[in-house]
């Protein structure tokens, strides 16, 4: 069987180069992976205003496509989707509308009720129910330096509304019941463990989901638990994914895909 390819899903706000070395995490034990872009936030692209806008419709796109390229290079190897934050998201999105991967993780990855978050979230539903809505009007983008910004029009206010009601932009009444591992980062803010809960209850078949709380004990020399900073030292996480990969139940021995989870 072929080692897997890792497409990784960036957070809000962050481009593809900042994972450069998960992927090269990756590359030192003989997997392979890319990190996808995020529109607006690469080397020279044109960034979110009032004439250019897009949608979690259109960034789960272009995970579907990049999938649908990776199956054409090698049929054979598995591909694996690992969303960051707001990539985790669109992972999701994507799962539950599009041919699937093989398996899916995803790190940080929440949904971001206000109600999940402690106290109710009262900064979330300032920024979802006023800041969001008011300000891509007024500018017809999120302007900085509000929270992802410069963000998309769109995106932004189906964010927003997710914050504010829990619904996530894009059909969810099944489950996602491709093999899963769902990484919580110990004292996470932006994350915090009962939106993960929620993310994991409400979106996944418990069936195929495994998780694993990375926690400040299990944080060596040179990686990090943080919400954004754990991708630039990412081999504690990228040795849990190859072990949760190579569990039984996540992949059979002749390479195909099985709904069983593995569990440690």
């Amino acid at each position: 069987m072929s080692a897997p390819l890792v497409l990784i899903a960036p957070a809000m706000a962050i481009g593809s180069g900042y994972y450069r070395p998960l992927v090269q995490e990756f590359e030192a034990r003989g997997w392979s992976a890319r990190a996808l872009p995020r529109r607006g936030f690469e080397a020279n692209d044109r960034p979110a205003s009032r004439d250019h806008d897009w949608s979690y419709a259109d960034e789960i796109e272009v995970i579907a496509e990049a999938v649908a390229a990776a199956r054409a290079e090698d049929s054979d190897r598995p591909v694996l989707l690992l969303g960051h934050s707001l990539g985790g998201q669109l992972v999701v999105g994507h799962e539950l509308t599009c041919p699937p991967a093989d398996g899916v993780v995803t790190v940080g990855a929440s949904l971001p009720h206000h109600r999940h978050h402690p106290y109710a979230g009262p900064h979330l539903v300032l920024m979802g129910g006023l800041i969001v809505p008011l300000l891509t009007t007024v500018f017809g983008h999120l302007p900085k330096p509000a929270f992802g910004a410069p963000g998309a029009r769109t995106l932004m206010r189906e964010w927003a509304w997710m914050v504010l009601t829990g619904r996530t932009p894009y059909p969810s009444k099944d489950r996602v019941a491709t093999p899963s591992l769902i990484v919580t980062l110990e004292d996470d803010k932006m994350a915090p463990a009962g939106s993960i809960d929620a993310f994991a209850r409400r979106l996944f078949d418990t069936a195929a989901v495994t998780r694993w709380l990375y926690e400040h004990d299990d944080v060596r020399p040179g990686t990090s638990n943080d919400h954004i900073a754990w991708a630039r030292g990412g081999g504690q996480v990228v040795d849990r994914i190859v072990s949760w990969w190579g569990a039984p139940g996540n992949v059979s021995p002749d390479g195909d895909r099985d709904d069983a989870a593995a569990t440690f």
